[in-house]
């Protein structure tokens, strides 16, 4: 999934025609609506206009960098701006590739292209986490207990992955509820509820998956 934040509707459409044969695509037209996608899936790439209602591209980069789980989502910027300067600052900030506007469809694609072929080079092979009898295989996104498959919902996986890289170490709740939820979560009972879910699906106790009081939680060899 390729998401698309770009406030003009014609370019916005142009551009899910054009990157139908490299993925799906959705477009956004506002931050909001963007930001509440980003909570329930993570898309493979993002292609960001910088002159949006509401909030500025930079100011968007500079949240997606910063957020542990979305900071290794790659983003092509497009803007109307295409001095030298305002392409390095973009590519400062942690955006991959910058295309200036106007731009042509073929050199869109390419561009595209290029950045996937990037991040299959450099994606992690077959990196397993493991505690106990619990692997998790990040590049499968694949979760076993005792060599048997457990399903597991998409916030579930990643409250079970940043748990199991703090290797027995409690995780503070603030820390669980930015790197799961990002930097926008609202405190709520929300991460109380997916450690219980989690607690069932694993078929562990209380002590297996500990609560530290008024700290956050571990998970237990």
């Amino acid at each position: 999934m390729i998401y698309i934040l770009e406030d003009d509707e014609s370019i916005r459409t142009m551009l899910s025609y054009a990157l139908l044969k490299e993925d799906e695509s959705q477009g956004f037209e506002r931050p909001g609506a963007f930001w509440q996608a980003m909570e329930e899936e993570i898309p493979q790439m993002i292609v960001l206009d910088l002159m949006l209602p509401e909030e500025d591209g930079l100011s968007i980069l500079k949240k997606l960098k910063a957020s542990e789980a979305w900071e290794d989502i790659p983003v092509l910027i497009l803007s109307a701006k295409d001095s030298e300067v305002d392409k390095a600052i973009g590519l400062d900030l942690g955006a991959d590739d910058y295309l200036a506007k106007p731009f042509g469809i073929i050199e869109l694609t390419s561009r595209v292209k290029a950045i996937k072929r990037r991040y299959e080079k450099t994606k992690k092979k077959d990196r397993i986490l493991k505690r106990g009898t619990i692997e998790l295989n990040e590049s499968k996104h694949e979760v076993t207990k005792d060599g048997a498959s457990v399903e597991l919902s998409y916030k579930e996986y990643n409250l079970l992955k940043v748990l199991l890289e703090a290797d027995g170490c409690v995780v503070k709740r603030e820390e669980l509820l930015e790197k799961v939820w990002g930097p926008f979560y609202e405190e709520s009972r929300t991460l109380d509820v997916h450690i219980r879910k989690l607690r069932q699906k694993l078929d562990l106790s209380k002590d297996e998956i500990r609560t530290i009081k008024n700290v956050g939680y571990c998970l237990a060899e």
